[in-house]
């Protein structure tokens, strides 16, 4: 859910505990400090886990593990690994003027690293110190747990020696940041006298060291001169054990400047944090000792610190992924030579499939027989060619990686994404530049800019593109005799990728870039599937559509846990599918044992609508999963229907020509960014209206096609204005990068989840098994390839322009073509 309050726990009593100054009762008894929960977590979940925790809990803008303790072993380990995936965007100031940024995983940046420890007594509360350090007046994050947050006062049992970090990010305006780069704040909990590896680990890591201490006089090796960090001393003069001179001895040994000692006096906090922030200001802006996370590993080898990377399965997957990255230099150019079947040809046999189906193109002295033959001939040239071509060496190498065990897998799957998205990253950069200082100096060469245009939408590299190589690759294979060894070497692929469906990755069911589901290939899937899980492969398939850039894949993720790509450009093409296994205990209340979800493009996306097919593209993707579905949400930004009308209105239309369509998809309405509590009552009469323009849509849909039974769209799909309108606020909770989830988001999305989940238990999917799902998928394709699209309007409610006798010529000519190709 990635919620604000998840830290807020504590344990249900057994008996009431009454909170009475004339009982001797405490009522801290069934309380957890929040690190000792975060400790125990971390040290109870398998690495994969961890990332996943440590990317909410940074887009919540908590701090998270960097040294974590072990209270058995007495070991710590750095927390690489569990924070290699997470990903941050910021703009210093330094790059305000152009508007750029920047993009990278946070592992692998150059970031200064102040730390603060406390070396024996402080009067000073150290964790809510920082989180004022790190918050401006209008924001206030509680990144550190302090002493006055619920719970934060509870003693302490296994965290002591935990080394958090949290990240100071600017977004490039003076009057929002608080520092002008970015910075990391690392937090020791516990005495750091206790902890010597720990304080050795950060005066060699860090830029800075800030010491809060009331009592200077203990063990003096604990301020470690050999390193390169400064060292701060921060101490309260209104402490009964404050000594002026003694501290003054401590600067002179320790060779502390006399500008490093910050002297909290009378007053107020709001003065002392101010001054605080100037010390640490100063530290990270003049030439700073700098480390990446990464390089950290020697340090923390050097002092006996694990490594949570340093294991041997691990290493091996990290060890199959390089080898099939460290070579790209250009994604383009490697896409086309390791990456061959899904290129050109599949794109030309995408578009001849659909016209086998409509026949639009023939030519009135050639006979449709003839024509089709023709069609056919070329077919089968195109696999011909594909045919020719060989597996690639990165091919080979990506189906050894995910043919190993388990971990080993799972290990090469993320290690390969990561690198994949960080080379895809740094092209996207590239190429941002050479369009912006083409579009400033050389706007009239119009031809640069289109061929930069298209290197942009193309620059994309994932696992997915391996996968659907595969695809082809198997399709490719089954055109072959069924006695080819060529056709017998690629048998093994579908159990693998139906293996991966079951471990939670999303399977691509539609190609967004040819606009074509490869049917052999999801058919055998699908069948592995089936048989994986001896038959209990009961569906409820629930589906998001939405303009792009309004959320989906940030709706999904954050209702089901599960890891669609997010980003603020379009960043899922075609179609998607991801399975959550249900737990034993619920199936019987859902009647399925998967949910399937299926995630799509956005519509309308700007570098698509260019193109003459872009409409005709969205039409069938629309048309495909709301067929597909038992549940539709139509995502949608604030409280504006009218970029998803167009859409709905072409579903209207296929759901009413289609007569195999038997199914009714209940339809859901989620309008995102509206933070108003009162969104629902104000917003009554623009559901009205939205209902009134979505029957006259059907009705006007239903004349053109002449089934006038159909009156209301309610007759087409399941939807109910009132119960099935929901209005979920902003995710973000002020101004990114250092904004919070908004708690109000993520509870009104778990609100939403409960009512979906709570719906499908009255809601019949039938016998929606895998091979069910698979045949209406075929059947709900072959339809789509054969509808045709012809009302390509932009608002269905123009279509009363056209007069009856246009419209009927449309039908009878469409209908008769369809009949003569063989459909219904």
């Amino acid at each position: 859910m990635a919620n604000i309050n998840a830290r807020n726990i504590k344990c249900a009593q057994d008996q009431p505990v009454y909170n009475s100054s004339l009982t001797d009762a405490n009522d801290d008894y069934d309380a957890i400090n929040p690190p000792d929960l975060i400790t125990a977590l971390f040290h109870c979940s398998d690495p994969f886990l961890q990332q996943e925790m440590v990317s909410k809990m940074s887009m919540c803008q908590f701090a998270v593990p960097l040294l974590l303790p072990n209270c058995d072993t007495q070991q710590s380990t750095l927390m690489l690994w569990a924070m290699r995936d997470l990903v941050k965007k910021f703009r210093p100031h330094s790059l305000a003027g152009n508007r750029t940024f920047v993009e990278g995983r946070i592992v692998e940046m150059d970031i200064p690293m102040v730390s603060f420890v406390r070396l024996g007594e402080s009067s000073l509360p150290k964790s809510q110190t920082l989180n004022k350090l790190l918050s401006n007046p209008h924001q206030h994050n509680n990144a550190f747990v302090h002493r006055d947050m619920k719970c934060g006062n509870v003693p302490r049992r296994i965290s002591d020696g935990l080394v958090e970090v949290s990240w100071y990010l600017p977004c490039g305006s003076k009057n929002i940041d608080m520092f002008p780069q970015p910075v990391a704040i690392a937090n020791l909990r516990g005495d750091g006298r206790m902890f010597k590896t720990q304080m050795s680990f950060l005066y060699q890591t860090s830029a800075a060291v800030f010491i809060f201490s009331d009592d200077l006089e203990g063990d003096p090796s604990t301020l470690n001169r050999e390193s390169r960090a400064e060292l701060f001393l921060v101490t309260n003069s209104q402490s009964n054990t404050f000594n002026m001179e003694t501290l003054r001895d401590i600067c002179r040994q320790h060779k502390v400047k006399e500008n490093n000692v910050i002297i909290k006096k009378k007053q107020n906090d709001a003065k002392f944090v101010e001054a605080l922030r100037l010390r640490v200001s100063g530290a990270i802006g003049k030439d700073p000792h700098t480390m990446k996370v990464e390089d950290m590993v020697a340090v923390a080898q050097s002092v006996d610190i694990v490594v949570d990377e340093d294991w041997e399965k691990c290493n091996n997957g990290r060890h199959h992924a390089t080898s099939i990255t460290e070579n790209i230099n250009d994604i383009s150019e490697f896409k086309k030579d390791q990456l061959p079947l899904q290129g050109n040809i599949w794109k030309e046999i995408s578009v001849l499939e659909k016209e086998m189906c409509r026949l639009r193109k023939a030519d009135r002295n050639q006979s449709i027989e003839h024509y089709k033959s023709s069609l056919n001939e070329q077919h089968k040239e195109l696999r011909e060619r594909q045919n020719q071509l060989h597996m690639s060496d990165a091919m080979n190498k990506f189906t050894a990686g995910i043919s190993q065990p388990e971990m080993e897998r799972l290990y090469f799957l993320k290690w390969l994404k990561i690198q994949l998205s960080t080379l895809s990253r740094h092209n996207l950069s590239t190429l941002r530049e050479q369009y912006k200082d083409c579009c400033r100096n050389t706007p009239q060469d119009k031809e640069l800019i289109a061929d930069l245009d298209e290197q942009i939408s193309n620059c994309s590299l994932g696992p997915e593109h391996f996968f659907r190589e595969l695809g082809q690759i198997y399709e490719c294979a089954c055109s072959l005799p069924e006695n080819n060894p060529a056709r017998q070497q690629v048998q093994h692929l579908p159990a693998l990728c139906a293996q991966m469906l079951l471990d939670g990755f999303p399977v691509e069911l539609v190609d967004g870039d040819a606009a074509n589901i490869p049917m052999k290939w999801i058919k055998e899937v699908l069948t592995q599937l089936h048989q994986l899980v001896d038959s209990k492969s009961k569906i409820l398939v629930l589906t998001v559509l939405g303009v792009q850039s309004t959320g989906k894949s940030t709706l999904l993720n954050t209702m089901f846990g599960v890891q669609f790509a997010v980003s603020s450009g379009r960043c899922t093409r075609g179609a998607f599918m991801l399975l959550i296994k249900v737990s034993e205990e619920l199936r019987s209340e859902l009647k399925c044992d998967f949910i399937m979800v299926i995630d799509t493009e956005g519509f309308k996306s700007p570098e698509l609508l260019a193109f003459d097919t872009s409409y005709e593209h969205e039409n069938e993707l629309a048309t495909l999963v709301i067929g597909l579905s038992d549940i539709t949400l139509i995502n949608i930004a604030m409280e504006n229907n009218t970029e998803m009308k167009d859409i709905l209105q072409i579903v209207v239309h296929a759901f009413l020509r289609m007569k195999e369509v038997g199914k009714k998809p209940r339809c859901l309405f989620v309008h995102q960014n509206v933070s108003d509590m009162f969104a629902y009552d104000s917003n009554m009469r623009d559901r009205k209206k939205l209902v009134e323009q979505l029957d006259e849509m059907t009705r006007t849909a239903a004349k053109m096609e002449k089934k006038v039974a159909y009156a209301k769209f309610t007759d087409v799909m399941d939807y109910d204005p009132d119960k099935d309108s929901y209005y979920i606020p902003g995710l973000w909770h002020g101004t990114p990068p250092m904004a919070p989830v908004n708690a109000g988001y993520t509870e009104a999305v778990y609100d939403l989840k409960k009512r979906l989940i709570g719906s499908s238990e009255t809601y019949d999917i039938g016998n929606n098994n895998a091979p069910e799902f698979l045949k209406w998928t075929q059947g709900l394709w072959n339809a789509v390839k054969v509808e045709n699209f012809i009302f390509h309007f932009r608002n269905s409610l123009v279509a009363d322009a056209y007069t009856d006798d246009t419209c009927n010529a449309q039908m009878n000519s469409s209908q008769d073509k369809r009949v003569n190709d063989g459909y219904p």
